[in-house]
């Protein structure tokens, strides 16, 4: 395809962005809501950089009518947010009327807007009274979760048809139960283990009960997902490095809910680094539970951000580190990492040293569609992708700008490889821009700037930026249009 032909979308292809309740709604002990993990992790000396907090964010709690509007004027068709157990059930205890009131009224405004509400129900922020019982590492969260659930399909169940479980399982077991990064900040394989086979469970059970409930549901699950490639595609150091990360990124959630079985390989890596944590595991896997887990969905997430290129050998200079420069220590999320090094390829990368990669997105959408989603008739849409860059806002003619010409760069860049995915028969029908707003960026904080909308933290004024620009052109039109030349 011509760089300088215009690449339409097909007609079933929506345009949308994306946020977290945690990093974006503020209101943190207003109506009720109670402690989550990371109102209590955000409060531990050296977690978060600058000791930021979600206490007030981008206060959407209170301008999520101006926000909505904000979405409507850029085009967006559909908007993916999360809902926060925290307000709803605060403590993982009784229903709060007034917390879900507010995500009542905020999709009545989404479809006032004519946009459609694409519901997480789960982003991380797990209540802290439930931690406290043992979080995620213990089998009543997930009764408690799918309690949860069901909560908030009595409640909005006639408004919105698409309803994602999880967020990110990942990172909410090994990123924070294992490498200690994240909320709620422990150090334990065996606990990253638990972790991820507990919300597995609640995800396949809510998608059980839900679907009893209603047939007609999209349910879903969100994953995070890379591009493990050897540095040396001939070395088998180099191959086996690769498959550990694919197995514990990738495999390890798509096995159990594509195939019904964690994979073996992974489990024998895991066997052979800690065989006490292996057990651990291993017991905790009831009969019926991987069924439970591999109950059939309509829709995976796709969430995308950079690949991986690892090796079994030391590189001459380690590649800059992409993990928040906070004082609080981590380990490697990967229990079975050890002889695994991460190698520099020459790519662009942004302030956060993250890999600027769009064509890693063409191959992971083309193998999750060919290994996963088409054998099981499960339609794919890529539910986050996005960068931080340094913004900085200027007045022009009496009016605030953001020149982000990098962002815009990536997302053009990212559609075009969806494009690229679709042409090679892929069947991915959306794209979710990360994130609509800039907000709290986790262990970051409010360091770095994901959205396409910035925030002024103080005052709370939202400005497009060039790169909401171009995304409300490209929705439109509804088409990738070849770059303007310029006049000479």
């Amino acid at each position: 395809m011509s760089e300088n032909s215009e690449r339409a979308f097909p007609a079933n292809f929506l345009f949308g962005a994306a946020t977290a309740a945690f990093q974006i709604e503020g209101a943190a002990f207003e109506d009720g809501r109670r402690a989550s993990i990371w109102d209590a992790f955000s409060r531990e000396p050296g977690a978060v950089i600058h000791a930021d907090n979600g206490d007030v964010a981008c206060d959407h709690y209170h301008l999520y009518r101006d926000d909505v509007a904000l979405m409507k004027r850029m085009g967006l068709q559909t908007y993916r947010f999360s809902t926060s157990w925290s307000r709803v059930r605060p403590d993982g205890g009784d229903l709060n009327p007034k917390g879900v009131d507010f995500y009542s009224r905020l999709v009545d405004e989404l479809l006032e807007a004519d946009i459609l509400p694409w519901l997480t129900l789960y982003h991380w922020d797990l209540p802290q009274a439930l931690q406290e019982r043992g979080g995620w590492t213990v089998r009543e969260t997930a009764d408690r979760f799918t309690e949860y659930a069901l909560d908030m399909h009595d409640a909005l169940g006639d408004r919105v048809n698409v309803w994602t479980t999880l967020n990110e399982p990942w990172c909410s077991s090994f990123l924070s139960y294992a490498a200690g990064i994240h909320a709620p900040g422990h150090y334990s394989d065996a606990e990253g283990m638990l972790a991820a086979h507990h919300l597995l469970l609640g995800h396949g059970q809510t998608v059980r009960e839900l679907r009893a409930r209603d047939a007609s549901l999209n349910l879903g699950i969100t994953l995070n997902l890379t591009v493990a490639d050897p540095a040396d595609a001939n070395d088998p150091a180099d191959i086996d490095a690769a498959r550990r990360i694919d197995g514990q990124f990738n495999r390890w959630f798509l096995d159990p809910i594509f195939r019904g079985a964690y994979p073996s390989d992974i489990v024998a890596d895991f066997r052979r680094v800690d065989a006490a944590a292996a057990d651990v595991l291993q017991a905790a896997i009831l009969p019926g539970d991987l069924e439970a887990i591999s109950t059939p969905i309509d829709t995976l997430g796709v969430n995308y951000y950079h690949g991986e290129l690892v090796s079994g050998h030391a590189p001459v200079v380690p590649p800059p580190v992409g993990e928040a420069p906070t004082d609080r220590p981590g380990r490697s999320p990967f229990p079975a990492s050890d002889g695994i090094f991460w190698h520099e390829r020459g790519l662009p990368r942004t302030p956060m040293n993250w890999e600027v990669q769009p064509e890693g997105l063409t191959r992971l959408l083309t193998r999750v569609w060919r290994e996963y989603a088409q054998p099981a008739d499960v339609t794919l849409y890529v539910t986050e992708n996005g960068a931080a860059y340094d913004d900085e806002l200027v007045v022009e003619a009496g009016e605030p700008r953001v020149h982000d010409a990098e962002r815009v760069e990536f997302v053009r860049d990212h559609l075009a490889a969806i494009l690229d995915a679709q042409d090679a028969g892929v069947d991915v029908r959306g794209y979710f821009y990360w994130s609509l707003l800039d907000n709290f960026e986790w262990a970051w904080g409010y360091e770095k700037r994901f959205g396409i909308v910035r925030v002024d933290y103080d005052t709370q004024v939202r400005t497009v930026k060039d790169s909401g620009r171009e995304y409300s052109r490209i929705i439109a039109a509804r088409a990738l249009a070849p770059h303007a030349v310029p006049a000479s």
